[in-house]
């Protein structure tokens, strides 16, 4: 039998063989014979970082009746109750806490379950030892550096690094600390940007958490749900008039690169501002660079008061990478229990799987299609199916996810974009050729698709979108056939000419944002054939100031739409003859 002792003063004879016996005792209760519990060697290890007392190490357990050992249990008590009360302590709390803990102080060896490392390397970490661990727990090394149990095995723990593997060696200790990987919440979250762990990285200071929420929880279940029926307004025409985003919503925003994907969940977040929607932004391994290109353009809008940004870049490990988009969806649920509405965005989740796999071959998975793990898809969807729209007994609130998803030459039938098609409930689809031609947003009205569809519109936009993805799928149809032809009927010109003023009124500059109002009026124009006959180059000025000259001259529309959100008869003809008198002015 062997033992470990580490000491600061050595012990004596008499103490030495106490401890013996202690050893002796401890193997007989782990069921080894009687024959077996004689001898004990122990290994004597002279320690000053104890300040005093000892720590007695057998196999996987280690007894801790030493000093610093004492400091830890009081830290981690004052942090639980921080933890529990949400509270930052006053010194006079601190005080009675530790005066509880000298009169309830025993002398009894503290015992915790450790073990050893046999392989470091890419973030990775092998351990024998601490076989009673679980999936998702916490462990700490001896040098501070922070882990999570990812792997479970008959011999051994495969662990992911919250930290730089530097000071972590073959044969350097860890210890279970029996907590689940989390992250701090709180209302003080809002306007801060943070790390995957929950960590203030934007030099503003330490955060004042509220409480603390597991990264992995289930989703809420079919009975807590409520169907999408309430409107999130994007501010893009395009999207919000045939393509509409309802509050639980999950809808995929899928292109290649530089297709301006992101450029569309940055006008969404501009557009919440007013509407008391909270806006968590999930940076998958962006570079640091772009990240703080959209922090400069939420604060110039002044909406980085109402969003959160979750930042693990391209420098940062891929276990950070990994376990970011889950700490943004426990910081959203957080929200979405108090009964408050928020939008969350992941982008993007291509980088979240490739993340994945390299963690998972570096454990030596068995590698599938693409050499992605076979649980790529679980990974997505226990995931995205967090979002939703609760009942009010559950806590009311709702979360509506925009996962971003880039394809490599628009292949869409690739391993990730179809995993993540399935799940969400439809796809904004960004093609390369009409964002070159000045589309944009280059959104494909074709691939493009809600499965909410108008459930998630008001009445006022349901009314005046209805014919224009028709009317856009047949100008594209008679484009293609006219332009062999030189002679063309005038109602083949009308319809022409109709396609392209929409064409040109679905284009939108970044952040510029259009109000349901706006919106509707728009459409009612182009659909009373207004545009029509504007040359295209001047259609964009033409809205910029038909719309200037609704809010100064026709106040009353305006009002009307946002408090009815209802488009009446009455209303369509009142917003026609206006722009009727514009255009004859103009």
């Amino acid at each position: 039998m062997e033992a470990e002792l580490l000491y600061v003063t050595k012990p004596s004879d008499s103490q030495l063989e106490g401890i013996k016996n202690f050893v002796r005792k401890e193997y007989k209760n782990q069921g080894f014979a009687e024959s077996d519990t004689g001898e004990v060697d122990i290994n004597l290890i002279e320690d000053a970082s104890l300040k005093s007392g000892f720590i007695l190490r057998l196999g996987a357990k280690e007894y801790d009746w030493s000093e610093q050992g004492r400091i830890a249990q009081l830290t981690n008590r004052i942090n639980d109750v921080v933890t529990k009360t949400g509270q930052n302590l006053s010194s006079q709390n601190i005080v009675s806490i530790l005066r509880a803990s000298i009169e309830e102080f025993e002398l009894e060896a503290k015992t915790r379950e450790i073990g050893t490392v046999t392989f470091v390397g890419d973030g990775i970490v092998t351990v024998e030892g601490i076989n009673h661990s679980c999936y998702g727990e916490i462990v700490i090394f001896d040098c501070g550096v922070k882990g999570m149990v990812q792997d479970v095995r008959r011999d051994e723990i495969g662990i992911i690094l919250f930290g730089r593997d530097t000071e972590i060696f073959e044969g350097s200790h860890v210890v279970r600390t029996g907590k689940m990987a989390g992250t701090p919440v709180g209302d003080a979250f809002l306007g801060r940007i943070i790390d995957a762990l929950g960590s203030p990285i934007d030099g503003a200071g330490e955060i004042e958490a509220d409480g603390y929420r597991p990264i992995e929880n289930p989703a809420p279940g079919i009975v807590d749900r409520l169907s999408v029926a309430v409107p999130m307004e994007t501010g893009i025409l395009s999207i919000d008039s045939m393509f509409p985003i309802g509050r639980g919503q999950r809808e995929l925003i899928i292109g290649d690169r530089q297709t301006g994907k992101t450029s569309i969940a940055m006008d969404t977040i501009l557009n919440q501002k007013g509407k008391d929607v909270i806006c968590i932004y999930v940076a998958i391994g962006q570079k640091a660079s772009t990240v703080a290109k959209l922090v400069n353009t939420l604060k110039k809008h002044d909406a980085l008061q109402y969003t959160i940004i979750v930042a693990a870049t391209a420098a940062d490990p891929a276990p950070l990478q990994y376990i970011a988009p889950y700490a943004g969806t426990a910081l959203a649920e957080y929200f979405m229990y108090q009964g408050k509405d928020v939008l969350i965005i992941y982008d993007d989740l291509s980088k979240h799987a490739v993340a994945y796999r390299a963690i998972s071959l570096l454990l030596e998975r068995s590698p599938g299609r693409e050499a992605y793990p076979g649980d790529v898809f679980y990974l997505h969807s226990r995931l995205l199916e967090r979002s939703s729209r609760l009942t009010p007994e559950a806590g009311g609130g709702s979360i509506t996810a925009l996962p971003i998803i880039e394809t490599q030459a628009g292949d869409v039938s690739a391993y990730i974009p179809t995993n993540v098609i399935s799940i969400t409930d439809g796809q904004i689809y960004l093609e390369s050729e009409l964002f070159n031609a000045g589309q944009r947003p280059a959104v494909n009205v074709g691939l493009s698709v809600s499965r909410v569809g108008g459930a998630a519109q008001t009445k006022a936009m349901k009314k005046a979108a209805g014919s224009v993805r028709i009317d856009l799928a047949q100008y594209r149809e008679m484009e293609v056939f006219t332009q062999f032809s030189s002679d063309l009927d005038d109602n083949t010109k009308k319809q022409l000419a109709h396609g392209r003023a929409l064409m040109e009124l679905l284009k939108q500059p970044l952040g510029n944002p259009f109000s349901m109002a706006q919106q509707v009026i728009t459409l009612v124009a182009a659909n009373a054939h207004i545009f029509s006959d504007v040359p295209i180059p001047k259609i964009r000025q033409f809205r910029i100031d038909l719309l200037k000259y609704m809010s100064e001259e026709h106040i009353e529309i305006i009002g009307e739409l946002e408090a009815s959100k209802d488009l009446t008869d009455e209303t369509r003809s009142a917003i026609v003859k206006a722009c009727e008198e514009f255009k004859a002015r103009s």
